[in-house]
This record gives structure tokens, sequence and C-alpha cells, in this order.
């Protein structure tokens, strides 16, 4: 059977969104804003509705700028240290500098994740917050930035999936003459789009907010889940320290993701502690 015919050409986009004189903003860097904006504007809107809590919020709306900030040091310095130590350490011991050009890309989601967990640690301890409470706000928001990451990867032609000869399939620049899935508008979707709706769907209508843990428990398995079965369609990343490993690195790097988060939707149906 002859391959069935390309219905859909890669649009190529120019990552660089923009100059101002000698600044040069990426759409790479746009993405990741309107990700951290947009998921700090949602936890505002939590924080203004007490049902969702069954008494007072947490904290105020104001002090979510703060957690806003907290996130961002965590996601930047997390995705990037990530992306170096799990993906291409030898690269980066060759060249030692190239650690800090974050604008080329190269973020690592699970990198991004043991950061902003310690960020936000930090920043419930100094608003004798539940930590826990600050994981699910974060993860309500968190899918608003996953989206925004993938399209952010597939203007740049990255991350892109494994050869195929689906209708939609694509031929990306650097990538060689054979067309591939799209996998990182499949994983956007997945990731950003069903996630978001399921935790919203927790929030409003089974009072999730009221359960600490139930959000990022359900958010590290769902997300596990999809980027194990992303990998399936997404031209895998070896993982450094085991090159002829059966899985994917992704797949790896999530199975104990799915395990914390089953740990914690587990948790959550305890009676709250004093930590949340």
């Amino acid at each position: 059977m002859p391959p069935i015919p390309l219905l859909i050409d890669y649009p190529v986009i120019d990552p660089v969104a923009f100059s101002l004189g000698p600044v040069t903003v990426r759409w790479y860097g746009l993405a990741y804003m309107a990700g951290l904006l947009l998921g700090w504007l949602y936890i505002r809107q939590l924080l203004k509705h007490g049902r969702l809590w069954g008494g007072a919020p947490p904290m105020s709306p104001d002090q979510a700028d703060n957690m806003l900030l907290w996130t961002t040091l965590g996601v930047v310095a997390g995705g990037r240290l990530g992306f170096v130590l799990l993906y291409e350490p030898g690269h980066f011991l060759s060249y030692p500098l190239d650690v800090f050009k974050v604008w080329q890309g190269g973020m690592a989601f699970h990198g991004g994740l043991l950061g902003v967990g310690l960020a936000l640690w930090l920043f419930a301890r100094s608003v004798k917050m539940p930590v826990l409470t600050a994981y699910d706000l974060a993860a309500a928001g968190v899918p608003f930035g996953l989206f925004f990451g993938r399209v952010a990867n597939f203007i740049n032609a990255e991350v892109y999936g494994r050869v195929t000869d689906v209708p939609w399939a694509m031929i990306f620049p650097g990538a060689g003459p054979e067309p591939r899935h799209p996998s990182q508008i499949y994983e956007g979707l997945l990731e950003g789009v069903v996630i978001f709706l399921v935790l919203a769907i927790l929030t409003y209508r089974s009072k999730a907010l009221q359960r600490p843990g139930l959000l990022i428990g359900t958010f590290l398995i769902l997300y596990g889940a999809f980027r194990i079965l992303g990998e399936i369609f997404r031209e895998p990343d070896t993982l450094w320290f085991w090159p002829d490993a059966p899985i994917p690195a992704g797949m790896f790097y999530s199975v104990p993701m799915i395990l914390i988060g089953l740990w914690f939707v587990v948790r959550s149906r305890a009676p709250a502690t004093a930590d949340g």
C-alpha cells in the first residue's frame, strides 16, 4: 500500500518574534511568559472564591504575586539544570557556557518540576501555608505553561515526532526528508488542555482544594501517563547513563512521577495535618 500523501506542510515560523535594537525576543521566551502569567491569573481567581476552599483561602490573591516569582525561578533554574543533567551532560561539560543560553531552547520538564517543588516548599514555609496546598495551586496553573511550552517546541521545530505516513505528518527543518508526527501538538493538547480540564472539574465540581494533595497527585499521574503515551510518537531521547535502555528517557523519568502522584492522591483521602 503506497504511503498516504501529505496534507499539511510544516508552517516555518521565525523563532524570533521581534527585535528592539540589540534585544531579540524569541517565541520560546514569550511562550513561557504567557504560560506563567496565565497560570498566575488563574491562581488569583481560585484564591478569590472561598467556597472552593470550604472557608477562607490559604492566602490572599496579592500573595500569589510572590508565588509567581518563586515559581518562575524554579521553572527556569530547575528546567535548565534538568536538561543539562538529565539529557545532555556531555555537551555541557564540553561547552559549559552553553548552560546559560536558555534563549536557544533546552528545558526539561522533569527538572523544572523539581525546581518548582523546591521553590514552592520555600515559599509555603515563608507565608506559613500548607505545602501541599501550594503544590495544588501550582498544579492547577501549570497546564497553561505546558501548552505554550509545546507550542514553542513546535515553532522551534524541536522534540519532533517519529517518522510516519499519517496524513497530518510534517517534514521538520533539520529532521531529515522524512515526514514525522507533530508530537509537540499531541503533547500540548494532552498535557495542556486535557489536564487543565480534568483539574478544573475536580476543583469546581469535587471540592479538590479541600483535600490537599489531590490536585498535585492527579496532575503527576496524568502528566506521567500522557508523557509515556507521547513518547510512542515522539523521536526518543536516550538516557545518557544508559544509552541502550529499552525505553526512552521521557518514559523512564515519568514512572516515578506516577508513583509519587498515586501517593499524593491516597494521602489526600487521609485527615488533613498541620503541614497540609
